[in-house]
């Protein structure tokens, strides 16, 4: 599979952008001290504070929002297409359920007009309640059906229940009849009371382990065996999943107990599930290449946040892969995960 050429020609497609909207409206419920969100000036004039609860969540670049900014860093970088979706935190499983929608419909209106804006450049993925199944699910089919978007973001868990619960087959089980992509993002993770030093150690340290146990969650439920053409991908590599999945295969194979909840081997369902290739390093890469299969990986840089991959084209071209590989994972397989036939123009 692996010989030293030039890079692949083919248009990368970026898999895990992110997006935040220039302006939240004002909140209209009738509650009192709801964690809404708002915008309001940063220091710099190319940057807003993302305020929540009335603290700064995060600081956040214009091309968040600008789409001419983004199209100038994905020149430079070499990007042809982005898949964008929310900033994780704005998928707000914390309000009520009413107040939810409310913001989620927002976003994805907001997100289509961009997508409508320049299709050749960028794809969306929206955002719906999962705090509330049922409206879950019916704007789930406004945002594919009325808005065009290509599926949704999801986090790892809703308010600490795992995607894999059975609460969320329903859900799963309409995104699968809508043929709606679906992209699993770490969110609020467990474990935050075992690390040491400063509050970005959440995203470094604590997102690998959560994102590895909502894929797991995913597979040792039965929703990937009873809804077998879902299209699901997973952030930062899939996170702890390919170190867990040796251990998962051998309880698989040796403890009954383990080998009842799964018809399939788990390697297979694995196999079954898309990733981003966001893992900073080529001998990682090739490792989730050789887990995961050339089929299934995608690249993926968390642009515009600070912890983005900022060269994604380049880390793909020195892994020494043969042309088609290189096209699988700069395209293709996005493609597949996306379910679009015919792509933009090169």
């Amino acid at each position: 599979m692996r010989r030293h050429v030039s890079a692949c020609a083919c248009g990368l497609i970026d898999a895990h952008t992110h997006w935040v909207p220039g302006h939240f409206p004002a909140f209209l419920g009738r509650r009192k001290g709801v964690p809404w969100p708002s915008m309001v000036p940063a220091e710099s004039a190319c940057q807003r504070h993302v305020m929540i609860d009335g603290r700064v969540y995060r600081t956040v670049p214009d091309s968040s929002w600008d789409a001419e900014r983004r199209e100038a860093d994905m020149a430079r970088t070499a990007v042809a297409h982005q898949v964008v979706s929310p900033m994780p935190e704005l998928l707000s499983y914390w309000l009520h359920a009413d107040d939810a929608l409310a913001l989620t419909r927002f976003m994805n209106d907001e997100l289509a007009l961009l997508v409508q804006s320049r299709p050749q450049r960028f794809t969306g993925l929206g955002a719906v309640p999962l705090q509330d199944v049922d409206l879950a699910m019916r704007e789930l089919d406004r945002l594919v059906c009325d808005l065009g978007l290509a599926g949704v973001e999801v986090g790892s868990n809703i308010n600490g229940k795992p995607i894999g619960h059975p609460d969320f087959e329903p859900f799963f089980a309409a995104a699968e009849s809508l043929g709606a992509a679906i992209f699993v993002h770490a969110l609020r993770p467990c474990g935050m009371d075992r690390l040491v030093g400063p509050p970005l150690l959440e995203q470094v340290l604590a997102f690998p382990g959560e994102v590895g146990l909502a894929a797991a969650s995913l597979m040792t439920s039965g929703t990937l065996l009873r809804h077998p053409r879902l299209r699901v991908a997973f952030s930062h590599g899939g996170g702890a999943l390919p170190m867990i999945l040796p251990r998962l295969q051998h309880a698989w194979e040796h403890m009954a107990p383990v080998h009842q909840c799964m018809a399939q081997s788990p390697r297979d369902l694995a196999r079954q599930m898309f990733y981003d290739d966001l893992v900073y390093d080529g001998a990682a890469i090739d490792y989730l290449l050789d887990v995961y299969g050339p089929t299934q990986v995608m690249a993926g840089s968390d642009y515009p946040f600070a912890i983005m991959d900022r060269e994604p084209a380049t880390r793909i071209a020195a892994l020494g892969l043969d042309e088609a590989t290189q096209r699988q994972l700069r395209r293709d397989n996005a493609l597949r995960w996306l379910s679009i036939v015919k792509p933009w123009a090169e």
